[in-house]
């Protein structure tokens, strides 16, 4: 990692900020990109100089070319999709129209502008790794969460297509489907579940961690750990990596 410059989407807080530190422990140079100035000044604060803090709105085309042409200095060799907002938690009949396409637009359509704007680079160098953040419940029923669940589906198929499309050209594209992660993306979803089913939040933590393996959630930190360990392998192509402490066995 030591000398490449790294893309991460979403990188002011969470995951993306978590990301973002295992990169520059590894040696990485990283641009975090996000909605809001003030979590990414204060991720590129906490993490030191090796960290550009980027505005972007990664669903905006406009907003995306705008950012490409900032780093336009840049040679972007990874590029790690994180970006993706969790949507409505409700029956599906429930979902109005507009918080359906909400979630696309972030988690889809924002994959695929930020993976059109930087992979022509990648290519013309031919060499590169993409990361897309999917999610275990891209894989398995979550129910109320139609909309969060498609949307991480379709970026499974997008990784997986892209791959071939790029792979014979030197771009490795994979995705990371991190399970339950404790913090407060988490916090809110079992906050809004308990209120869906009259129950307690405990009681919603409890049974949403019961489905995986060790019986727990996992970390911000091996999520970031994992992106690294997943660029250290070269041969990784067009793959899922489940890192859910064995939620989807």
């Amino acid at each position: 990692m030591i000398g490449r410059t790294a893309l991460v989407t979403g990188g002011g807080t969470g995951l993306g900020a978590a990301i973002a530190a295992s990169l520059v422990a590894a040696g990485a140079r990283v641009v975090v990109a996000g909605r809001r100035a003030d979590p990414l000044r204060a991720t590129a604060e906490r993490l030191g100089p090796a960290v550009r803090p980027e505005v972007c709105d990664v669903a905006d085309p406009e907003s995306v070319a705008a950012l490409a042409g900032r780093l336009r200095d840049e040679e972007v060799s990874v590029l790690v999709n994180n970006a993706g907002v969790a949507g409505p938690v409700a029956p599906l009949v429930d979902v109005e129209p507009d918080e359906w396409d909400a979630v696309f637009a972030v988690n889809v359509r924002g994959t695929y502008l930020v993976c059109r704007a930087f992979l022509p680079g990648m290519i013309a160098r031919g060499d590169g790794d993409v990361i897309n953040v999917a999610s275990v419940s891209g894989k398995r029923p979550l129910a109320g969460r139609t909309p969060y669940c498609a949307s991480k589906m379709a970026v499974l198929g997008l990784t997986s297509t892209l791959a071939f499309e790029v792979g014979p050209l030197g771009v490795r594209v994979n995705s990371l489907s991190p399970g339950p992660v404790h913090g407060e993306r988490m916090d809110r979803n079992f906050r809004l579940e308990a209120e869906r089913t009259g129950t307690s939040v405990a009681q919603a933590q409890a049974e949403f961690v019961q489905r995986a393996a060790l019986g727990r959630m996992i970390t911000e930190d091996e999520v970031g750990a994992a992106v690294v360990a997943m660029l250290a392998m070269p041969g990784l192509c067009g793959s899922d990596v489940d890192l859910s402490a064995g939620m989807v066995a």
